[in-house]
């Protein structure tokens, strides 16, 4: 069953596909906790879509910003998809997709941090698509940090995936040196300083993207085999 799901994701589009069961989910804060969106999820889908390798190596101001902004309409689109697929090819299943970015409800004005329904990084870390770096950017050994992800809940009890590779070099610190506002930590990143530097618009009003620096001075940001 856990192949058929997930050749389900693989054909609408996604070009990884893992599990997690709802055990793997310990650690998660409360109130971003599977069971708080869905009460029986007992395992969540998570997939992912690779970023083209092209818009990291230009300014990031119009062309990856326009990108990265339709990215999770794609990964909408997936989701919503591939879960009415599975209510259909499973009896009495449930699936349940999840916006991939926005609309979500947790803002924390003063330090302006957002939450989304779930932690779509950690649920990836969880169905073993990939790890997490020290900027806290999801690495993969194939793509590197050039992936967007998506999730669907579900009542069907399925097997949780392997661990991935973490590919993040021991004792490297390029992407917190990196920063120039210094928001990456060991283990987190300061939301206000790197959105104050990073997002903006310009005199027309479109939005931009001033700095990518922490997914694009890694060592690995293509994945282990592809150095540009």
């Amino acid at each position: 069953m856990e192949e058929q799901i997930k050749n389900i994701f693989l054909k609408l589009g996604a070009d990884l596909c893992g599990i997690a069961n709802i055990d793997r989910f310990v650690d998660a804060p409360k109130g971003f906790h599977p069971s708080n969106i869905y009460p029986d999820c007992k395992s969540v889908i998570v997939f992912a879509l690779s970023i083209p390798r092209g818009t990291a190596l230009v300014n990031p101001r119009i062309i990856y910003q326009h990108f990265n902004h339709i990215s999770p309409v794609e990964l909408d689109r997936i989701a919503y998809f591939a879960a009415g697929k599975i209510e259909k090819n499973y009896s009495n299943a449930i699936a349940v997709p999840l916006p991939a970015d926005g609309p979500y409800d947790f803002w924390d004005a003063g330090n302006l941090e957002g939450r989304g329904v779930l932690s779509m990084k950690h649920a990836a870390v969880y169905a073993g698509i990939g790890a997490l770096g020290k900027s806290t950017i999801l690495l993969n050994s194939k793509y590197g940090n050039m992936l967007c992800i998506g999730a669907v809940l579900t009542n069907l009890d399925l097997h949780t995936d392997a661990p991935a590779e973490n590919i993040c070099i021991e004792n490297c610190r390029i992407c917190i040196d990196s920063c120039p506002v210094s928001a990456i930590g060991e283990e987190s990143v300061n939301q206000k300083l790197c959105r104050n530097n990073a997002y903006g618009a310009n005199d027309r009003g479109f939005d931009v993207v001033n700095c990518n620096k922490c997914r694009t001075k890694m060592p690995h940001v293509f994945g282990k085999e592809i150095n540009l």
